[in-house]
């Protein structure tokens, strides 16, 4: 048993989770822990340039590896400026553990220099939260901090560790496994509901599949094709689920919800049976809650059950993780499953989908953000990972780039975070070594974390991000066109930084391009050069993402274009 600091001890527990990337910004109350590290190069330190980056490029990590994020910050504003990425990765069950600097014990309570409430803060955006008491502890919520992360449900975990407890001595003994009593994850369904589950699907008319982001977070993305391909039941994917089914799959009807595919919207509101796969009935795919899919009967698996029957009764409730549930109900709906049964159903959803398909107007006078997007697809085929920021360019993204492949899509879903694209691209590239990153972004979101084109440049990790340029906060701005009758309060982005110099002061590339034949060149130039990357694109002020069901609206009452 070996004696030591608290301070190495929480170095020490990264070498024994395997962690090879901490991302992080040191201060007065986390010193001990960076001295540490000085020390004992365990693993790479990933300076950011703000907390709210560490954090989001832990999350960026953790979304393309399906590893643990980890993230270091000092106390006071170094933890409030943590708290957005906290949040963010808990809205869409991110596993992360970040690691807090307090002030000493004795001081907690008495508005010491850079003392806040980290705990009280973090409880309500965090799956579970420590203050550390002493060092005899720490090795115990290290382990269980990694344990709860990753599994079940996962989500962020955060520690907040006082400056005194980093320099106390103790025994350090990492535990090789835990064991919670008032936690213990749900891994393998009840075998009866699953086949009754099969029995609802066999006698069903009009199932569809509703692909959530539990799909991702287990791992059972073949799983699904293969149920899928077994079948042959039409498919829709949230925001979250992107790239569970390749974007030409046969069955997949597109992107569900409130800038979802006409085809999609429709089949949710006309099937007579939803089969949903880890989603949890988000209220952007909802809308309206009593006319949800009222003419359909519910299978819900997921492994938290307190997310199933939360806002929509299910009738077949399957707790469990949910590839250890699609492993038994495969077989199961190979054997009594007929895909025939359902061909009428599938060609009312072709023709749905041929009426109103998924388009937008392109143009040689002025580049549309659509055609920017399919083109970055085009040129990639399928062989890069892309983030987004929030707003206009993200649901373009998500309905226009030909996703093949799960954890190809990066985005904050459930918070709609701005400013998280870039950071979490930096963490994705870290993660995902040689193959290309795209960023995705608005002239909104860039400035709200354009300072880590440093961090870019100096661990030399090439992202690109493509600046969907229209000079407006654009969603925001759509929806003042159609329901604030175009009265445009403060989102008008005319007053702009020269973003090709500011790449370049930082030590990247930038590009201002306006035509088509200007993009090629720029993303084949940026693509060869192999540093950090901003290629402004300026698009079409006032192109609207549609289809769009308005708040608490209707799937099947679709906004399909908009007239002046």
């Amino acid at each position: 048993m070996a004696k030591m600091r608290g301070a190495q001890m929480v170095v020490e527990a990264m070498r024994e989770e395997g962690v090879e990337v901490v991302f992080g910004y040191p201060g007065g109350a986390i010193m001990n822990v960076y001295d540490e590290i000085y020390k004992h190069r365990y693993f790479q330190h990933i300076l950011t340039r703000h907390e709210q980056a560490a954090v989001h490029a832990a999350d960026g990590y953790a979304r393309a590896t399906g590893k643990v994020g980890v993230a270091f910050v000092t106390s006071g504003p170094g933890f409030t400026n943590a708290v957005t990425g906290l949040a963010t990765a808990y809205m869409d069950s991110i596993p992360l553990v970040v690691i807090s600097g307090q002030v000493p014990l004795s001081m907690i309570g008495t508005d010491a220099f850079q003392e806040i409430d980290a705990v009280g803060i973090s409880r309500p955006c965090t799956k579970h939260n420590y203050l550390v008491q002493s060092a005899r502890e720490l090795p115990r919520i290290l382990a269980e901090a990694f344990y709860i992360a990753r599994s079940g449900r996962p989500g962020p975990v955060h520690i907040d560790i006082p400056k005194d407890v980093t320099a106390e001595v103790a025994e350090f003994v990492y535990p090789k496994e835990v064991k919670l009593e008032t936690y213990k994850p749900t891994i393998r369904g009840n075998v009866r509901q699953i086949k009754k589950a099969v029995e609802a699907i066999k006698s069903a008319s009009r199932p569809i599949f509703y692909l959530g982001g539990g799909i991702i977070h287990s791992n059972s993305a073949h799983l699904v094709r293969e149920l899928v391909d077994a079948t042959q039941i039409p498919a829709v994917e949230t925001l979250m689920a992107r790239g569970t089914l390749p974007h030409d799959h046969p069955q997949l009807l597109g992107m569900v919800g409130m800038h979802g595919s006409y085809a999609a919207n429709m089949a949710m509101s006309e099937a007579d049976l939803l089969i949903a796969l880890g989603p949890r009935f988000d209220d952007r795919v909802t809308g309206k809650l009593s006319e949800f899919a009222k003419y359909a009967k519910v299978i819900h698996i997921d492994i938290d059950p307190s997310s199933i029957g939360k806002l929509v009764p299910v009738n077949y409730p399957i707790v469990g993780d949910l590839k250890a549930v699609l492993q038994e109900l495969l077989p199961l709906a190979k054997k009594e499953i007929d895909p025939d049964r359902y061909a009428k159903w599938r060609e009312i959803l072709k023709r749905y989908d041929e009426l109103h398909p998924l388009q937008y107007k392109d143009s040689d006078e002025v580049l549309k953000p659509q055609w920017v997007i399919e083109r970055v697809g085009q040129k990639l085929k399928g062989r890069a990972r892309i983030t987004t920021d929030v707003g206009q360019h993200q649901m373009w993204t998500a309905q226009f780039y030909p996703f093949t492949r799960p954890r190809e899509f990066i985005t904050s879903g459930g918070l709609g975070t701005m400013g998280f694209g870039f950071p979490a691209a930096i963490g994705v590239k870290r993660g995902v070594g040689d193959e290309v990153v795209v960023n995705f972004t608005g002239d909104g979101s860039i400035l709200m974390n354009i300072q880590e084109l440093i961090t870019a440049v100096q661990y030399r990790l090439p992202v690109i991000n493509i600046i969907l340029n229209n000079s407006y906060l654009g969603m925001v701005r759509q929806w003042q066109t159609f329901f604030y009758d175009k009265r445009y309060a403060e989102t008008d982005l005319s007053i702009q930084p020269d973003f090709v110099r500011v790449a370049e002061a930082f030590g990247g590339v930038g590009y201002r391009v306006k035509t088509k034949e200007e993009f090629d060149k720029a993303l084949d130039d940026a693509l060869s050069k192999g540093v950090v990357a901003l290629i402004d694109v300026i698009v079409d002020r006032y192109e609207n993402v549609l289809p769009m069901v308005p708040a608490g609206g209707t799937l099947y009452n679709m906004l399909l274009e908009y007239k002046d």
